[in-house]
């Protein structure tokens, strides 16, 4: 795995999720993973019954994260291996 001076570990987004979508796949405009959502924000908890993009936010972990918790912590560097990657 390639070098990292500063890693990002987590983003915000406008996407609308509801309970029950914790580790769902944060997708790019190219079809690309970018991460896992697993919170959303208290000021858009009425998203369930309305949709209001002005509020609705998804905290999501990055995935480039997720890989370095695999291939260091996990000691699973062999997964990753596995795996095609993109820059």
């Amino acid at each position: 795995m390639a070098k990292m001076e500063n890693l990002k570990v987590c983003f915000i987004s406008n996407n609308d999720i509801t309970g029950g979508n914790s580790r769902s796949p944060v997708i790019n405009g190219s079809g690309e993973l970018v991460g896992l959502a697993f919170d959303g924000n208290w000021e858009a908890m009425s998203g369930d019954i309305a949709f209001d993009p002005e509020y609705k936010r998804t905290i999501s972990v990055d995935i480039r994260y997720v890989l370095f918790v695999i291939d260091k912590f996990a000691g699973a560097s062999h997964l990753v291996k596995e795996m095609k990657l993109v820059q």
